[in-house]
């Protein structure tokens, strides 16, 4: 097969089906979607499938349209960050590159950590009109990660181009997972 031929397939580990099986089929809040990307993000952690990130695209009702964890180092894959794993099966899901389906829909990408500078640039892209992050960009970078060079005001850059930004949501939560991940020798990948 040349390069030219290769597919490309997004795979979530196992254990992200299993637990799908055995959840809510609505999250009402946003502590529920972030509690539930939060959880996404400690178990790849503790199994050992990818770093400590996870998140979720969710319709306006908070029915999870798709979940993402961090699979950059098991895929060998440096932009597979959770982020661009949940709009990547959400618009594959919905059919369309512009999940808002030129803003006739409301969606939300809930994440447990703030977007690097790579997710920060596809997010107004993926047609997402919501932003809920846990962790900040600063608790990402104290672990070691390299976030990237990110407009300093990239909240208000987001919110020019139509997306709403929460942050701080269950943060303790989502920085207790960057913390186990350092504790279980996790690999900080791309360090600068």
């Amino acid at each position: 097969m040349t390069l030219l031929q290769m597919d490309f397939t997004i795979r979530l580990p196992r254990w992200v089906a299993e637990m799908l099986a055995h959840s809510p089929k609505i999250f009402r809040t946003r502590e529920d979607r972030m509690r539930f990307v939060v959880t996404l993000a400690r178990e790849n952690v503790q199994r050992q499938t990818g770093g400590p990130f996870g998140a979720g695209v969710f319709d306006a009702s908070g029915c999870l349209v798709a979940p993402g964890v961090n699979v950059v180092v098991t895929s060998n894959c440096s932009i597979l960050h959770a982020e661009m794993v949940a709009i990547a099966l959400a618009q594959k899901k919905l059919g369309r590159y512009d999940i808002s389906d030129e803003g006739k829909s409301d969606y939300e990408l809930v994440t447990s950590t703030e977007p690097c500078a790579m997710c920060f640039g596809a997010i107004p892209w993926s047609g997402v009109t919501r932003l809920v992050c846990g962790a900040r960009d600063e608790d990402a970078r104290h672990i070691g990660f390299d976030e990237g060079p990110k407009l300093p005001n990239w909240q208000q850059a987001l919110e020019e181009r139509g997306v709403q930004v929460s942050r701080d949501v269950l943060r303790q939560e989502a920085v207790d997972v960057l913390n186990l991940y350092v504790k279980v020798g996790g690999v900080i990948y791309n360090a600068r």
